[in-house]
């Protein structure tokens, strides 16, 4: 059985999921010839690549010199965590988790909330004012993204670096250029960008890192530049790309999570009525933001490579073969969620595969678990009961998201209709 959905189809990549479950109905693993690899499209299937330590993240270099084919994209990912094998990644994961473990992410959570609501308090401002056309005291509108979602990520990573915030937008474009690789079949000019940033923000991080070695402080960044582990300790190459890793992934996740999430919410009004009574409920916030990674996730498409000959859900992948877990497909897979295209706020349990799994589960999870915890209540209790005013999908599939959210203030609903949030 070979799967058909088209990549590059604007259709597919606005809405994946009907195309994708035509697929999972037709096998769990199955050839794509448009791709060249095997893609697995049930949650078992998807799990079990992210697992199986017979497939490994193999990383080619994509350049293109004949002297030095290694560019400094290519190390980045080569020397990170994300693409790098036992022992190194055995090795690499030891040391920043090490560095990791020093309470950094948790310290951060007063700053998130404050963070939160200094760009609430401009989101809040923006749908104050009127719009021009409307009658007068028409409710104004905001995109939530370039407001809200984009910004907030990165000037946590600031804060969790110690990187001054002023760069925050420097920051937010290199990684939006690096990430445009990792779609299917990136363009010239984007691959050209993407070097080009790859080669920027490594020259800001290890510039950083100097600094640091210097003059340490209480960030993550110092830590991970004294980290050691015995005689053990990260390589200038291996610090810069962990760094660029932790931005570029941190970022993407927290962004189009958020921004995923709340469109679906949005899209559920009673589903949103509940939520909006139980926001001082810290288990259900945090069932929400499970079902917001789970219900449209941030990342469809991780691939891997066979190491040798393997048995996979009735195929077999030969040594030097890709299989692609679709992890969008996996996490609507009727088999464990019921009523898997339907958004429940109060999913439990919700094993998605958002973070992926395996030894390859994000580091960073914590983080933007607390980031969209907090970032998604805050907003809910600041604004209440949302609409929106227009959505434009990222012409991406790898990474799904949103390029602008704009939402407005809901109507004030009619005495004696049923309540239930902040109006």
């Amino acid at each position: 059985m070979s799967a058909s959905f088209d990549l590059s189809d604007p259709a597919f990549v606005a809405d994946p999921y009907p195309a994708l479950a035509a697929a999972r109905a037709d096998g769990a693993v199955q050839w794509h010839d448009g791709l060249g690899l095997w893609v697995a499209t049930t949650h078992a299937a998807a799990n079990d690549v992210l697992r199986d330590r017979r497939l490994g993240r193999i990383f080619r270099p994509r350049g293109t010199g004949d002297d030095d084919p290694w560019t400094v994209f290519d190390w980045l990912h080569a020397d990170s965590i994300l693409d790098s094998e036992p022992p190194k990644h055995t090795r690499l994961r030891r040391l920043v988790a090490g560095a990791f473990n020093k309470g950094h992410v948790e310290r951060l959570r007063p700053r998130v909330e404050q963070i939160a609501a200094e760009l609430l308090d401009r989101v809040e401002s923006s749908l104050a004012q009127p719009v021009e056309g409307r009658p007068s005291g028409g409710a104004g509108q905001v995109d939530l993204i370039e407001a809200y979602a984009e910004p907030l990520p990165v000037l946590v990573i600031c804060e969790l670096l110690g990187a001054p915030t002023s760069d925050w937008k420097l920051l937010r474009d290199w990684s939006q250029a690096i990430v445009t690789m990792y779609e299917v079949a990136p363009t010239p000019p984007a691959q050209e960008e993407a070097q080009r940033a790859s080669a920027e923000f490594a020259a800001y991080v290890d510039g950083l890192a100097a600094e640091r070695a210097a003059h340490p402080g209480d960030d993550l960044l110092t830590s991970l530049v004294l980290e050691r582990d015995g005689g053990d300790r990260l390589s200038r190459r291996e610090l810069v790309a962990t760094v660029v890793l932790l931005l570029n992934a941190g970022h993407e996740a927290s962004v189009n999570g958020f921004g995923n999430g709340v469109a679906s919410l949005l899209g559920e009004a009673d589903e949103l009525t509940r939520v909006l009574a139980r926001l001082d409920d810290d288990r259900a916030v945090a069932a929400l933001v499970e079902e917001m990674l789970r219900h449209d996730s941030p990342l469809h498409f991780f691939e891997r490579t066979a190491t040798r000959d393997v048995e996979l859900h009735g195929v077999t992948v030969r040594a030097g073969e890709k299989v692609a877990a679709l992890l969008g497909a996996a996490n609507r897979d009727p088999a464990l969620f019921d009523e898997p295209d339907r958004f429940r706020a109060d999913r439990e349990p919700n094993p998605h595969l958002a973070f992926g799994a395996g030894i390859h589960f994000c580091l960073g999870a914590p983080l933007a678990r607390m980031e969209l915890q907090i970032s998604v209540r805050a907003l809910l209790r600041r604004l209440g009961r949302l609409e929106v005013v227009e959505a434009r999908r990222r012409p991406t599939f790898v990474l799904r998201g949103f390029e602008s959210l704009v939402v407005r203030a809901a109507p004030q609903r009619a005495l004696g209709e049923e309540g239930g949030g902040h109006e």
